[in-house]
């Protein structure tokens, strides 16, 4: 069932104090109740306390458009396309020439610029900056504009700098004093009215020649205020989840098309004007959403995302390439070692081999987590960082397969397990949850002792209901199991026809019971991907959508956050009746007990048109409260989605119930997850 828009505004504090015969959440008894038996005095495995966390790829213009919120595009005119972004005013008086120029430039890293010149002064001669999709502007909010500019020849006093919106100027400031060397200038902008699309307009005061580069607009309001921070409103719904890890940079990301394409950690940190842009992967990979604009900056390199895990209380996951381009792309290999490419071979300087991937992966450990007098240790700690990241894990390879991974893994493994033993490897099963490439890799992972095995699956949402099993019968010992990109397709897969909707996400849910019945195999669990800009995505479905001005988490992110705000500290078994399978007539159920709460935790999905009455059994319990608290998300209409229009249309409601004795009865409403918290110990 759905919630009434009434019942919704009276929030949970009015519905924890509803009547058990009127809550919207539970309703009169069936005659015959399911019996679920959870047995509290039989505790099993401890829930990993990084069991869910997040994968952040920057795809969907993820990072630059989104989580990283400088509103320039191509701010120091370094793309291939040194003007994308980038447009000349046309006018009587306008420009007489603009180009894009390296004679003398800020420094060899930064090595373009804009050179504009005028015959005559005029109103209109400059160019105008779109963003990213647009730049989303709050009225009344504060944005740095900063700029590197030098005066060439001629009277130009200086520039204007406009933020408008359809032609309405909503924040005006002026650069002065120019002169013939490069120098930093800043004006604070304050827009009269909030614009979802505005653009920056620059324009020379005076005839003659300037010289502009490093172009910025960054808001002051971000996470933490932090310079060069994060949007603030994206980072609390990810802090929200309250996660147990955060993986980055990807995803195929990390494998690049090819292997100049690929990520390079050590290109994103320092300073921040001096950091190389690279074309996004992602821009041409689907046709049916083609963005040549889409390039990365690295104003949010590895830095940020370590300083972002630690923020959100998550422990940070790298993962690093070993030495392959996407096997989907060009399948370029990196050579096992330089021997492998014959005596005769000529050696090239900058072809890498495996040696240049495994050394970035020491270097990284040593970035994180290493003291002020290592080389690496000592840049972290020139960023503003002294002490160390604490990083545990990192990820050799994406979702690579075959023996050519093999080969390349077991070396790799080796080195960082022979300088950092207590690192701990995440390793790949490839992009598919089962075939000959997968059995290879499971098999010859475990025979190696891999920590974890990070497998992989999309597809339809009955996939999920119908798998909610996968990991009954797998080896209790071993390596652990990382569900590490995992999301429903409604259409299918990569299809743009995919919906954020609650069928897709009720099945999730439905498969979360069953890792969380399973935490002593499955230790790490992630949605993906996790953000998408609404007018630039390449991929759906996805975690949280997000607009120039407002982001919304969709109903699988509220799922993802009832059950890792509820994972608990201890799996309790679960029996459904007559000792069915979990999923039987399409009832899912698990059990936590949350020592630290002092809560018993019963998860149960009920994916069904009708309301189904259950008793749920808490033996062995201790101490007992004679009422609980009920998180619920249903809704009769499969179809449904939150959207940037009503982002809060399905989300958790919170009631109270009865509790008598040790058995908790409770109607579960119709296609509905229900998360029912009892205060009790076991």
């Amino acid at each position: 069932m759905t919630f009434s828009p009434a019942q919704r505004l009276l929030g949970a504090a009015a519905l924890a104090l509803t009547s058990i015969l009127t809550s919207p959440v539970a309703r009169a008894q069936s005659p015959a109740p399911a019996t679920i038996m959870v047995q509290v005095n039989k505790p099993g495995a401890a829930v990993p306390k990084k069991m869910y966390g997040l994968f952040f790829e920057d795809i969907n213009f993820a990072a630059d458009g989104g989580l990283y919120p400088e509103l320039v595009k191509n701010k120091s005119f370094e793309y291939d396309d040194h003007l994308i972004g980038w447009k000349a005013i046309k006018g009587a008086a306008g420009l007489e020439s603009y180009l894009v120029s390296n004679d003398r430039p800020i420094s060899n890293a930064n090595s373009h610029f804009l050179r504009l010149s005028a015959k005559t002064a005029g109103s209109d001669a400059g160019f105008v900056n779109e963003g990213f999709r647009g730049m989303g502007v709050k009225e009344g909010a504060e944005y740095i504009f900063s700029i590197y500019a030098r005066k060439g020849g001629g009277g130009v006093s200086g520039l204007t700098v406009t933020l408008e919106d359809g032609g309405r100027a909503l924040a005006q400031g002026q650069i002065m004093g120019l002169t013939g060397e490069w120098k930093k200038y800043t004006v604070v902008m304050k827009p009269s009215a909030t614009a979802a699309k505005a653009r920056l307009k620059l324009t020379m005061d005076g005839a003659g020649a300037v010289d502009l580069d490093v172009v910025s607009l960054f808001p002051k309001d971000t996470w933490l205020k932090r310079e060069n921070g994060l949007r603030p409103d994206i980072v609390q719904l990810l802090k929200d989840m309250k996660p147990g890890f955060l993986r980055f940079p990807g995803g195929c990301i990390v494998e690049g098309m090819t292997l100049d394409n690929r990520y390079q950690w050590k290109e994103t940190i320092g300073d921040v004007a001096s950091r190389q842009p690279m074309i996004n992967r992602w821009n041409k990979e689907f046709k049916h959403r083609y963005t040549p604009d889409y390039y990365q900056s690295f104003g949010l390199g590895f830095f940020e995302y370590f300083q972002l895990s630690e923020d959100i209380g998550a422990e940070p996951l790298p993962i690093l390439n070993v030495g392959m381009a996407c096997q989907y792309n060009s399948a370029e290999l990196a050579p096992v070692s330089s021997a492998s490419k014959g005596p005769n071979a000529p050696a090239l300087a900058d072809e890498p081999t495996l040696d240049t991937f495994i050394q970035d992966a020491l270097d990284l450990v040593e970035f994180a987590n290493g003291p002020a007098t290592s080389t690496w240790g000592a840049k972290r700690v020139a960023m503003g960082h002294p002490t160390p990241f604490n990083l545990k894990m990192i990820g050799i390879g994406n979702e690579q397969w075959g023996p050519q991974y093999l080969e390349r893994y077991e070396p790799f493994a080796r080195a960082l397990k022979a300088k950092y033993p207590n690192i701990q490897l995440v390793s790949s099963a490839g992009p598919s949850p089962d075939g000959a490439n997968f059995d290879l890799a499971t098999k010859r992972m475990r025979e190696l002792n891999a920590e974890y095995i990070d497998e992989h699956y999309y597809a339809k949402p009955e996939w999920f209901r119908q798998n909610v099993g996968r990991y009954d019968n797998y080896p209790r010992t071993g390596s652990k199991i990382f569900a590490g990109e995992y999301a429903a397709q409604s259409a299918g897969i990569a299809s743009q026809e995919n919906k954020n909707n609650w069928d897709c996400a009720l099945s999730e849910a439905a498969f979360m019971t069953g890792l969380e019945r399973n935490a002593d195999v499955v230790a790490m669990a992630s949605y993906a991907p996790m953000l998408a800009h609404v007018d630039a995505w390449q991929w759906t479905p996805n975690l949280i959508w997000f607009d120039n001005l407002n982001a919304y988490g969709t109903v699988n992110y509220y799922v993802q956050q009832l059950f890792s705000q509820n994972k608990g500290t201890t799996v309790l078994p679960v029996q459904l009746p007559g000792g069915a399978k979990n999923g039987t007539d399409n009832l899912f159920a698990s059990a936590v007990a949350d020592d630290a709460a002092g809560d018993l935790v019963v998860k149960l999905v009920n994916y069904s048109s009708a309301p189904r009455a259950v008793q749920v059994s808490l033996a062995g319990a201790k101490k007992l409260g004679k009422s609980g608290r009920a998180l619920v998300m249903a809704a009769d209409d499969l179809n449904t989605q939150n959207s940037l229009k009503e982002p809060r249309k399905l989300v958790p409601q919170e009631a109270n119930f009865v509790v008598k004795g040790s058995t908790v009865s409770y109607t579960l409403a119709p296609n509905s997850l229900t998360v029912l918290r009892v205060p009790g110990r076991r």
